[in-house]
């Protein structure tokens, strides 16, 4: 897709829009706005990294003339309130947005700095990657995802119908928060996960190579994120430490029951209260919103493919072919092997019938991924 192709008339944003921060989400933003055809403006502490950002096509250099209507903000949250505050002072016509993960500690921050917030309204889209900066950009990384929009008491609703469309012109879901119901809502959804995958991760680090060879999905989808930057996380964590240190003490003390149920698996109770655990965790995992924002469980079907160019391909196009919508996609490849494992996720009712037509087509279905 070309600068222009989404250029139609639908776009919602009108006049400029400048960017500031030329990292993963800024460039992001960046990329998708130019496809609509918008004035995107970007600038960086960072010369360099400016450059590559506007080398990728996510932008152009400021000019003395440049007026945005919006300014986004997409800095570390340790350094958001103060260039927020800058850019308020710098264009006092626009409606100033950030987008770092924390929206309770700007506002305060920029309310204490007596900065002018009738123009400022924080926002947070729910994506991202495990990689930053502009190279790992992509002008789809929003689509389908949640960009939350944290009003407050003293910017009205006609200023902030701007980040709305925003969040709509870069393909997101517009959802309306609090600053105190998303920074709750984060510590639980995303802070806490983040440290969680860290602590699992770290017990890899003297494990020895017989037991990481046996590594499959599980330990994967527990760790995935693990390998995010650890001074972007100091900061985030810092900015919310209330909500998740509490949310990690509800941990701890679910922990400690089951640790106690172990010592002594044979005691009366043991059995009992590690079911109560995966039983929770099946309650809990049922609620998570799935496609389209519906809280559904889909059902997996896991294929064996050969480790030959085409297979895997071969595979989603007779999936297309039986007329069965394709929700999620895992693969699971152990090093050496000929055959992959490729898990399908699909709604319950074409379980069977995806099951007895890709026997038909000669393909292994195969047990669940550990």
């Amino acid at each position: 897709m070309t600068v222009g192709d989404l250029v139609d008339g639908s776009r919602r944003l009108a006049g400029q829009v400048r960017v500031v921060g030329a990292g993963l989400l800024g460039t992001s933003i960046g990329l998708r706005l130019r496809q609509h055809g918008v004035d995107v403006v970007l600038d960086d502490v960072s010369p360099s990294a400016r450059a590559l950002a506007v080398d990728y096509g996510a932008g152009r250099v400021p000019a003395a003339d440049d007026a945005p209507v919006l300014v986004v903000v997409a800095v570390p949250p340790d350094v958001t309130a103060e260039i927020v505050h800058r850019e308020l002072q710098a264009h006092p016509e626009a409606l100033v947005t950030d987008v770092a993960s924390v929206k309770g500690l700007p506002l305060d921050e920029l309310v204490a700095l007596g900065a002018d917030v009738s123009r400022y309204i924080g926002s947070h889209p729910m994506a991202g990657r495990e990689r930053g900066g502009a190279v790992s950009a992509r002008a789809d990384l929003f689509v389908g995802r949640p960009w939350v929009i944290a009003g407050h008491d003293d910017i009205s609703y006609r200023r902030a119908a701007l980040v709305e469309d925003l969040a709509l012109d870069l393909g997101a879901t517009p959802i309306e928060m609090t600053p105190e119901e998303h920074d709750a809502g984060v510590a639980l959804v995303s802070h806490v996960p983040q440290v969680v995958a860290s602590l699992t991760a770290a017990r890899l680090r003297d494990a020895p190579d017989a037991s990481l060879a046996l590594a499959g999905g599980g330990v994967r989808d527990v760790t995935r994120i693990a390998s995010s930057d650890p001074a972007l996380w100091v900061q985030i964590l810092g900015a919310n430490a209330p909500r998740v240190a509490a949310v990690l003490r509800e941990l701890r003390d679910d922990l400690d029951g089951v640790v106690t149920a172990l010592d002594v698996p044979s005691a009366p109770g043991a059995r009992r209260a590690v079911a109560d655990l995966i039983g929770a965790g099946n309650a809990g995992v049922s609620r998570l919103p799935g496609k389209h924002g519906q809280s559904t469980q889909f059902r997996s079907v896991v294929v064996m493919v050969d480790d030959t160019p085409g297979q895997l391909a071969r595979l989603l196009t007779e999936i297309g072919e039986i007329g069965v919508n394709l929700e999620d996609l895992r693969l699971e490849h152990s090093p050496g092997a000929l055959v992959g494992l490729a898990e399908v996720s699909i709604v319950p009712e074409q379980e069977d019938r995806l099951v007895a037509e890709l026997q038909q087509r000669g393909w292994t279905v195969v047990g669940g991924v550990a």
